[in-house]
């Protein structure tokens, strides 16, 4: 694909721990394009976040280790680097947005020192501009009165001002790549919403291409492009937003879907995936979800489902796609779910016009 800006390619991370190694990233696929945001979505424990930290350099060493796979950014493979090269790349070319703002700052460093930083060492600025410019990006990331704001410390801003200074610091120069590790976790619903709304509309302005982590479902209808869903160390299923949400195969996914609050849920029950994931130190024969779906088959146990093509934008590794298999379709109340979101969806378009 010539318009990716990053192509990751039979990705595999593990970690030795005293129980054994852990393989908790088992052969990932994906790419990002340019001004694209790909939503990678699951439980936790799925692997979404050690991908990510895989493409920030960030797997905890000697334990972590990527055995195989590569990590393609502009010519380069960020699997191979070594620490000194990833951290010219790291803040700069690619940039992180961690879950708790309050463990991302300082809290003994004024906000503006903090956003300066990373404009001095990789922006080469003066301190004249650096500060200039990290006024332009508190201003930027909707901070009122930023001349006053520069000044203060983390704990004199509320939790959600805490996490626009984190976006603006991971903004400061300008990445071609911003991973958001469920940025809006730590938040309430409020706030949450208008955090969203911020990085939509700073994708706009910069044309950065983001990589959204979140186990909720319902955060990816406004935010993304594409959604990869993510299991027991795999990629399951990937496709367009709408692919996605209103034509989704894999039953990992129709779980997923149906476990998601929406505004007309209060009196429905919402559906519990049954079980636990598979523990990735003895990763199952088979298919890693087939002990939690009911429409499991003899070969769920015997053989993992390669990805089958529903469209050209839209794959999932179920064998309920193979041409033999019987003709099964998400439970009643998950496709209620998918006639939901899309009456919200179109009502937020509509809001927004």
């Amino acid at each position: 694909m010539d318009d990716s800006i990053l192509d990751v390619r039979n990705l595999h991370v593990t970690f030795d721990t005293y129980g054994g190694k852990v393989q908790a990233v088992r052969g990932v696929n994906f790419s990002l394009k340019k001004g694209e945001t790909l939503a990678i979505v699951g439980e936790s424990g799925s692997g979404k976040s050690v991908t990510t930290k895989a493409l920030m350099g960030l797997v905890a060493k000697p334990a972590g280790k990527i055995p195989k796979g590569e990590i393609l950014f502009e010519d380069k493979d960020l699997a191979k680097l070594t620490e000194k090269q990833m951290q010219k790349i790291r803040g700069k070319d690619l940039s992180m947005i961690f879950q708790d703002p309050m463990t991302s700052l300082n809290p003994t460093m004024k906000i503006g020192k903090q956003i300066m930083e990373g404009l001095i060492l990789h922006q080469n600025l003066s301190k004249t501009n650096a500060k200039k410019r990290a006024l332009e990006l508190l201003e930027l990331v909707g901070i009122p009165d930023p001349v006053k704001r520069i000044d203060q410390y983390p704990h004199q801003f509320s939790g959600g001002m805490r996490q626009r200074v984190v976006i603006a610091i991971a903004l400061a120069c300008n990445p071609k790549i911003l991973i958001a590790d469920e940025p809006t976790t730590a938040l309430d619903v409020t706030i949450q919403a208008q955090i969203l709304e911020l990085m939509k509309d700073i994708q706009e302005k910069m044309d950065t291409s983001i990589i959204f982590i979140t186990h909720d479902l319902g955060v990816v209808a406004n935010v993304a492009d594409r959604v990869a869903v993510m299991y027991a160390g795999k990629i399951v299923e990937i496709g367009t937003v709408d692919d996605v949400f209103y034509n989704p195969k894999h039953p990992y996914t129709w779980g997923l879907l149906g476990s998601m609050p929406t505004v007309d849920s209060e009196e429905e029950k919402l559906i519990a995936i049954p079980g636990t994931p598979p523990d990735l130190i003895h990763p199952p024969k088979g298919d890693a979800f087939a002990a939690r779906n009911e429409y499991i088959m003899q070969i769920d146990l015997e053989e993992e489902p390669p990805m089958f093509k529903v469209s050209d934008t839209h794959y999932a590794a179920t064998w309920l796609l193979h041409e033999d298999a019987p003709d099964v379709n998400p439970p009643q109340a998950v496709k209620k779910r998918i006639s939901d979101a899309r009456r919200n969806k179109s009502s937020v378009e509509e809001v927004r016009d």
